[in-house]
């Protein structure tokens, strides 16, 4: 059955751990050999496979058991703490197992338990899987650039737990007071009976218009006067018969009679204001004389002669050749004896085979702790090596270096992390870059950061 996959990464992404100069990922394969044989089955299931490439650059990760794949964020919280607490139960006992190596008389039980302490080391959760809901490391004895070793490796896995709200009990609202009702005539019935409608008013006679007057409408009034006392009946004196009353003209019909004027008068005050139109006297064009043109005098050309003007005669010596000295040939220099020397055959094919060997490197550059110039000594074998860095007299500090030809011809030697010295400490490797000169010896250069960019020079060395 084919393997499964996990994570693909580069090794420059990521800094490597491990003890007195060896780091675990070199190991890393024999560290789950030897789990196995002491029966730490649960342990090597927790630690991907891993698998380099050939460059030595990447490094694939495999599933150490067939299963359903998913990461840790995709797992739901019951998933995730389930895991949790078999991963904690697991690297306990590792943690136990290293201390128990540490304590032995043997220096392979003692190395052994120091890179096993160190191999639980990962970048950090989105580096773990679940294989069929059992947690696999990643990179296990790596670390983030620029980071230290956790303390507690389980740490960025915890589950953080919701904070539950704080319920606020609001106070019960107090009963409202009771309301007594005082009744000031307890005998008298609760429902009065309804009043008698008011009488209805006595009608006024309308008065008589007169002769020529417009009638009028007296409405009756809204508060009606008491009635007064009873007079007398009063017989009213004859009166002479009304006259013809003269019929009278609507109202409304005085506006549409002014609308009806003034249609008819407007058009034709506007006609009469219109001012006539203003003949016009055709002008005829005035005659134009014609006027004569003269043509252009022509010149008469000069009689053509049989002689020609002659001047005396002028010798003018030759003129010797200047003849240039031939330059002077380029001599190119053979470079030092122990340089190292980039065969430019060998540069056109991507080749790095003159770096093959063991290389002293002279840096332009003071330890800023020590004051002294670092020794730097480099062994190169297909592209592959290692570095080897003297500090403050004992204190070496080793680091695995590679090497490759960019397309411009450019040659460049790297380092996977910072090297790890001999007292617990790290040193940052230059990252050295390499062009050939016109004798082919190459002139190099050692980038400590981006401001710090020192000379370089390699010597060869014996081994």
């Amino acid at each position: 059955m084919a393997k499964i996959l996990l994570r693909s990464g580069s090794l420059d992404d990521y800094q490597a751990v491990g003890e007195n100069g060896q780091s675990v990922f070199d190991s890393a394969l024999q560290i789950r050999e030897t789990l196995r044989l002491r029966k730490q089955q649960a342990l090597v299931d927790c630690l991907a496979i891993p698998q380099i490439n050939d460059d030595g650059d990447r490094v694939d990760w495999y599933a150490p058991f067939p299963g359903s794949v998913r990461g840790w964020a995709a797992a739901d919280s019951d998933t995730r703490e389930r895991a949790l607490k078999s991963l904690d139960k697991t690297i306990a006992g590792a943690l136990t197992l290293s201390k128990r190596c540490m304590q032995s008389d043997k220096a392979a039980q003692v190395r052994f338990g120091a890179l096993l302490a160190k191999a639980l080391q990962f970048p950090g959760s989105n580096h773990v899987y679940l294989v069929d809901d059992r947690a696999v490391i990643t990179f296990w004895g790596f670390v983030n650039l620029n980071e230290g070793v956790a303390d507690d490796v389980l740490a960025c896995l915890a589950i953080e737990e919701p904070e539950e709200p704080a319920i606020l009990a609001e106070p019960e609202p107090a009963a409202p007071e009771p309301v007594t009702i005082t009744l000031s005539e307890p005998d008298a019935p609760l429902l009065a009976p309804a009043p008698p409608p008011p009488p209805a008013p006595s009608p006024v006679p309308a008065a008589t218009p007169s002769v020529g007057e417009p009638l009028v409408y007296t409405p009756y009034p809204v508060n009606p006067a008491p009635a007064a006392a009873p007079q007398p009946a009063v017989t009213p004196a004859p009166q002479p018969a009304p006259a013809a009353r003269k019929k009278s003209v609507p109202l409304w019909a005085l506006p549409v009679a002014a609308v009806v004027v003034a249609a008819v008068a407007v058009p034709a005050v506007w006609v009469a204001m219109k001012p006539a139109p203003t003949a016009v006297a055709a002008v005829e064009p005035a005659p134009v004389a014609p006027v004569a043109i003269a043509p252009a005098p022509v010149k008469e050309a000069p009689a053509l002669t049989a002689s020609l003007p002659l001047h005396p005669a002028k010798f003018t010596p030759a003129v010797a050749p200047v003849v240039e000295a031939p330059p002077a040939p380029v001599v190119i220099e053979p470079p030092p004896k122990d340089a190292l020397v980039m065969d430019a055959e060998q540069v056109r094919n991507g080749s790095t085979k003159f770096l093959n060997g063991n290389w002293r490197v002279d840096v332009d550059f003071r330890d800023p702790v020590s004051g002294k110039v670092p020794a730097l000594r480099y062994q190169v074998t297909n592209n592959k090596g290692q570095t080897t860095v003297t500090l403050r007299g004992k204190v070496t500090c080793k680091a695995e270096v590679f090497s490759g030809l960019h397309s411009d011809g450019t040659l460049m030697i790297k380092t996977r992390g910072a090297a790890r010295c001999s007292d617990g400490a790290r040193y940052n490797v230059p990252e050295i870059a390499c062009k050939a000169t016109e004798n082919n010896a190459a002139q190099c250069t050692g980038q400590y950061d981006e401001k710090t960019v020192v000379p370089v020079t390699f010597k060869k060395v014996s081994a």
